[in-house]
Protein backbone atom coordinates (compact mmCIF):
# COMPACT_ATOMS: atom_id res chain seq x y z
CA UNK A 1 0.00 0.00 0.00
CA UNK A 2 1.28 3.46 -1.04
CA UNK A 3 1.68 6.20 1.53
CA UNK A 4 -0.72 8.44 -0.41
CA UNK A 5 -2.94 5.64 0.34
CA UNK A 6 -2.33 5.05 3.70
CA UNK A 7 -2.98 9.09 4.55
CA UNK A 8 -6.33 8.76 2.14
CA UNK A 9 -7.15 6.27 4.71
CA UNK A 10 -6.68 8.22 7.89
CA UNK A 11 -8.00 11.23 6.78
CA UNK A 12 -11.05 9.53 5.49
CA UNK A 13 -11.37 8.18 9.36
CA UNK A 14 -10.90 11.78 10.74
CA UNK A 15 -13.63 13.01 8.26
CA UNK A 16 -16.08 10.35 8.81
CA UNK A 17 -16.01 10.89 12.84
CA UNK A 18 -15.53 14.70 11.86
CA UNK A 19 -19.23 14.05 10.12
CA UNK A 20 -20.58 11.79 12.44
CA UNK A 21 -20.11 14.33 15.64
CA UNK A 22 -21.32 17.27 13.99
CA UNK A 23 -24.52 15.41 13.45
CA UNK A 24 -24.35 14.09 17.24
CA UNK A 25 -22.68 17.30 18.70
CA UNK A 26 -24.79 19.27 16.86
CA UNK A 27 -28.50 17.98 17.81
CA UNK A 28 -27.94 17.84 21.22
CA UNK A 29 -26.51 21.50 21.32
CA UNK A 30 -30.02 22.35 19.62
CA UNK A 31 -31.94 20.33 22.41
CA UNK A 32 -30.02 21.73 24.96
CA UNK A 33 -29.61 25.00 24.62
CA UNK A 34 -31.99 25.83 22.27
CA UNK A 35 -34.44 23.78 23.90
CA UNK A 36 -35.52 22.76 20.43
CA UNK A 37 -35.91 18.84 20.15
CA UNK A 38 -35.98 15.68 22.57
CA UNK A 39 -34.68 12.41 22.96
CA UNK A 40 -35.59 10.90 19.63
CA UNK A 41 -33.89 13.91 17.68
CA UNK A 42 -31.17 13.30 19.27
CA UNK A 43 -31.48 9.15 18.74
CA UNK A 44 -31.94 10.01 15.29
CA UNK A 45 -29.70 12.44 14.27
CA UNK A 46 -26.50 10.64 15.91
CA UNK A 47 -27.85 7.53 13.72
CA UNK A 48 -27.72 9.61 10.28
CA UNK A 49 -24.56 10.76 11.62
CA UNK A 50 -23.16 7.24 11.58
CA UNK A 51 -24.89 6.42 8.33
CA UNK A 52 -23.19 9.73 6.23
CA UNK A 53 -20.00 9.43 8.50
CA UNK A 54 -19.53 5.65 7.02
CA UNK A 55 -20.48 6.93 3.89
CA UNK A 56 -17.92 9.60 3.49
CA UNK A 57 -15.06 7.16 5.20
CA UNK A 58 -16.20 3.73 4.30
CA UNK A 59 -14.19 3.24 0.35
CA UNK A 60 -10.98 4.51 2.02
CA UNK A 61 -10.91 3.13 5.92
CA UNK A 62 -13.50 1.09 6.03
CA UNK A 63 -15.68 3.46 7.48
CA UNK A 64 -14.99 2.66 11.45
CA UNK A 65 -15.05 6.01 12.87
CA UNK A 66 -14.86 4.57 16.07
CA UNK A 67 -11.69 3.31 18.17
CA UNK A 68 -13.38 0.23 19.73
CA UNK A 69 -14.81 -0.82 16.74
CA UNK A 70 -11.16 -0.83 14.95
CA UNK A 71 -9.61 -2.65 17.96
CA UNK A 72 -12.45 -5.46 17.97
CA UNK A 73 -11.55 -5.96 14.34
CA UNK A 74 -7.75 -6.09 14.96
CA UNK A 75 -8.57 -8.56 17.53
CA UNK A 76 -11.07 -10.87 15.69
CA UNK A 77 -10.67 -9.61 12.27
CA UNK A 78 -7.27 -9.20 10.66
CA UNK A 79 -6.93 -5.52 10.99
CA UNK A 80 -3.69 -4.67 11.10
CA UNK A 81 -2.61 -3.89 14.46
CA UNK A 82 0.07 -1.15 13.12
CA UNK A 83 -2.69 0.80 11.91
CA UNK A 84 -4.86 1.05 15.55
CA UNK A 85 -3.32 3.66 17.02
CA UNK A 86 -2.80 6.20 13.89
CA UNK A 87 -6.92 5.38 13.19
CA UNK A 88 -7.61 6.48 16.54
CA UNK A 89 -5.42 9.02 16.55
CA UNK A 90 -7.24 10.43 13.26
CA UNK A 91 -10.59 9.65 14.54
CA UNK A 92 -10.35 11.49 17.87
CA UNK A 93 -8.93 14.45 16.43
CA UNK A 94 -11.69 14.52 13.47
CA UNK A 95 -14.13 14.19 16.76
CA UNK A 96 -12.24 16.88 18.63
CA UNK A 97 -12.28 19.36 15.41
CA UNK A 98 -16.33 18.78 15.09
CA UNK A 99 -16.80 19.87 18.63
CA UNK A 100 -14.79 22.98 18.22
CA UNK A 101 -17.34 24.07 15.46
CA UNK A 102 -20.51 23.17 17.10
CA UNK A 103 -18.81 24.84 20.27
CA UNK A 104 -18.13 28.08 18.05
CA UNK A 105 -21.65 27.94 16.22
CA UNK A 106 -23.78 27.37 19.07
CA UNK A 107 -21.75 29.59 21.65
CA UNK A 108 -24.26 32.59 21.74
CA UNK A 109 -27.14 29.77 22.78
CA UNK A 110 -24.58 27.78 25.37
CA UNK A 111 -23.97 31.11 26.94
CA UNK A 112 -27.63 32.31 26.83
CA UNK A 113 -29.02 29.21 28.78
CA UNK A 114 -25.54 28.41 30.73
CA UNK A 115 -23.25 31.02 31.50
CA UNK A 116 -20.83 29.18 34.04
CA UNK A 117 -20.43 26.37 31.82
CA UNK A 118 -21.20 24.17 33.76
CA UNK A 119 -22.54 20.06 33.32
CA UNK A 120 -25.95 21.39 32.01
CA UNK A 121 -24.59 22.12 28.64
CA UNK A 122 -21.07 19.90 28.91
CA UNK A 123 -23.76 16.95 28.07
CA UNK A 124 -23.76 18.70 24.67
CA UNK A 125 -19.51 17.51 23.96
CA UNK A 126 -19.04 14.06 26.43
CA UNK A 127 -21.02 11.96 28.19
CA UNK A 128 -22.08 11.84 31.92
CA UNK A 129 -23.74 9.18 34.41
CA UNK A 130 -27.49 9.84 33.85
CA UNK A 131 -27.13 12.89 31.54
CA UNK A 132 -25.92 14.48 34.31
CA UNK A 133 -28.80 13.60 36.60
CA UNK A 134 -28.11 12.62 40.44
CA UNK A 135 -28.34 9.00 41.64
CA UNK A 136 -26.25 7.00 38.41
CA UNK A 137 -23.48 5.06 40.25
CA UNK A 138 -20.21 4.81 38.55
CA UNK A 139 -20.05 1.29 38.21
CA UNK A 140 -23.63 1.33 36.78
CA UNK A 141 -22.08 3.59 33.93
CA UNK A 142 -19.46 1.69 33.22
CA UNK A 143 -21.40 -1.73 32.57
CA UNK A 144 -24.08 0.15 30.47
CA UNK A 145 -21.30 1.85 28.10
CA UNK A 146 -19.78 -2.20 28.23
CA UNK A 147 -23.34 -3.28 27.35
CA UNK A 148 -24.10 -0.68 25.04
CA UNK A 149 -20.97 -1.26 22.80
CA UNK A 150 -20.93 -5.14 23.11
CA UNK A 151 -24.22 -4.96 21.70
CA UNK A 152 -22.79 -2.10 18.44
CA UNK A 153 -19.29 -4.67 17.59
CA UNK A 154 -21.83 -7.58 17.80
CA UNK A 155 -24.35 -6.62 15.74
CA UNK A 156 -21.91 -4.39 13.16
CA UNK A 157 -19.89 -7.62 12.76
CA UNK A 158 -23.19 -9.74 10.77
CA UNK A 159 -23.86 -6.60 9.16
CA UNK A 160 -20.48 -6.42 7.25
CA UNK A 161 -19.83 -10.61 7.25
CA UNK A 162 -19.78 -11.15 3.61
CA UNK A 163 -20.94 -15.08 4.56
CA UNK A 164 -24.09 -13.74 6.61
CA UNK A 165 -26.34 -12.20 4.14
CA UNK A 166 -25.38 -8.95 5.00
CA UNK A 167 -27.40 -5.55 3.90
CA UNK A 168 -26.67 -5.61 0.06
CA UNK A 169 -26.73 -2.31 -2.49
CA UNK A 170 -24.23 -0.39 0.11
CA UNK A 171 -26.64 -0.24 3.17
CA UNK A 172 -24.74 -1.70 5.42
CA UNK A 173 -24.06 2.06 6.36
CA UNK A 174 -27.54 2.36 6.91
CA UNK A 175 -28.14 -0.68 8.63
CA UNK A 176 -25.70 0.62 11.41
CA UNK A 177 -27.06 3.77 11.59
CA UNK A 178 -30.35 2.40 13.02
CA UNK A 179 -28.49 0.30 15.14
CA UNK A 180 -26.87 3.35 16.98
CA UNK A 181 -30.75 4.89 16.84
CA UNK A 182 -31.65 1.50 18.76
CA UNK A 183 -28.98 1.45 20.95
CA UNK A 184 -29.53 5.17 21.62
CA UNK A 185 -33.45 4.07 22.43
CA UNK A 186 -32.55 1.51 24.61
CA UNK A 187 -29.40 2.17 26.21
CA UNK A 188 -28.80 5.93 26.59
CA UNK A 189 -30.43 6.66 30.39
CA UNK A 190 -27.10 5.14 32.32
CA UNK A 191 -24.32 6.95 30.60
CA UNK A 192 -25.64 8.72 27.41
CA UNK A 193 -24.59 5.63 25.42
CA UNK A 194 -20.90 7.52 24.13
CA UNK A 195 -19.76 3.81 22.80
CA UNK A 196 -17.12 5.48 21.02
CA UNK A 197 -14.06 6.72 22.97
CA UNK A 198 -13.18 8.97 20.31
CA UNK A 199 -17.00 10.41 20.29
CA UNK A 200 -16.30 11.07 24.16
CA UNK A 201 -13.32 11.98 24.56
CA UNK A 202 -12.14 14.38 21.46
CA UNK A 203 -15.22 16.89 22.72
CA UNK A 204 -14.65 16.22 25.76
CA UNK A 205 -10.45 18.13 25.62
CA UNK A 206 -12.64 20.58 22.86
CA UNK A 207 -14.80 21.25 26.08
CA UNK A 208 -12.32 21.65 28.68
CA UNK A 209 -10.01 24.49 26.40
CA UNK A 210 -13.28 26.52 25.83
CA UNK A 211 -14.24 26.81 29.04
CA UNK A 212 -15.71 24.36 31.44
CA UNK A 213 -13.19 23.47 33.57
CA UNK A 214 -15.36 20.54 35.21
CA UNK A 215 -14.96 18.65 31.72
CA UNK A 216 -13.44 15.83 33.22
CA UNK A 217 -15.54 15.15 35.64
CA UNK A 218 -19.08 13.87 37.37
CA UNK A 219 -21.36 16.32 38.64
CA UNK A 220 -19.71 14.58 42.07
CA UNK A 221 -16.30 15.56 41.37
CA UNK A 222 -15.17 12.08 40.29
CA UNK A 223 -13.15 11.68 37.39
CA UNK A 224 -15.13 10.05 34.56
CA UNK A 225 -13.41 10.59 31.51
CA UNK A 226 -11.98 7.59 31.37
CA UNK A 227 -15.15 5.57 31.47
CA UNK A 228 -16.17 6.17 28.04
CA UNK A 229 -12.58 5.43 26.76
CA UNK A 230 -12.37 1.90 28.54
CA UNK A 231 -15.28 0.71 28.63
CA UNK A 232 -16.36 0.62 25.32
CA UNK A 233 -13.02 -0.80 24.67
CA UNK A 234 -14.03 -3.84 26.77
CA UNK A 235 -17.40 -4.42 25.37
CA UNK A 236 -16.21 -3.94 21.80
CA UNK A 237 -13.81 -6.75 22.85
CA UNK A 238 -16.57 -8.86 24.35
CA UNK A 239 -18.57 -8.17 21.47
CA UNK A 240 -17.00 -9.20 18.77
CA UNK A 241 -15.20 -12.23 20.57
CA UNK A 242 -19.44 -13.19 21.24
CA UNK A 243 -20.05 -12.90 17.40
CA UNK A 244 -16.69 -14.39 16.26
CA UNK A 245 -16.81 -17.76 18.40
CA UNK A 246 -20.96 -18.09 18.90
CA UNK A 247 -21.97 -17.42 15.12
CA UNK A 248 -18.83 -16.38 12.72
CA UNK A 249 -17.41 -20.22 13.65
CA UNK A 250 -20.45 -21.84 12.90
CA UNK A 251 -20.95 -19.89 9.32
CA UNK A 252 -17.71 -20.39 7.89
CA UNK A 253 -17.82 -24.20 8.75
CA UNK A 254 -21.38 -24.25 7.18
CA UNK A 255 -19.20 -22.47 4.02
CA UNK A 256 -16.94 -25.02 4.22
CA UNK A 257 -19.52 -28.19 4.46
CA UNK A 258 -20.75 -27.18 1.42
CA UNK A 259 -18.17 -26.11 -0.75
CA UNK A 260 -17.94 -29.06 -3.54
CA UNK A 261 -15.06 -31.32 -4.12
CA UNK A 262 -12.60 -29.44 -6.51
CA UNK A 263 -12.89 -31.61 -9.91
CA UNK A 264 -10.30 -34.15 -10.20
CA UNK A 265 -9.14 -34.16 -6.32
CA UNK A 266 -9.74 -37.57 -4.60
CA UNK A 267 -12.87 -38.40 -2.42
CA UNK A 268 -11.53 -39.30 1.26
CA UNK A 269 -13.30 -42.35 1.94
Amino acid sequence: MTKNSYIGELAAEFFGTMILLLFGAGVVAQVVAANLGNHDSIAWAWGFGVVFGVYVSGRLSGGHINPAVTIALAAFQGFPWRKVLPYVVAQTAGAFVAALIVRFSYADWIDKVDPGHTYKTQIIFSTLPGNGEPGISLTTAFFDQIIGTAILVFVVFALVNARNNPPLSNLAPVAIGFLVVGIGMAWGANAGYAINPARDFGPRLASYITGYSTAWTDPNGTPYWWVPIVAPIIGGLIGGGLFQFSINRFIVAADEAAEPTPVGRDVPR
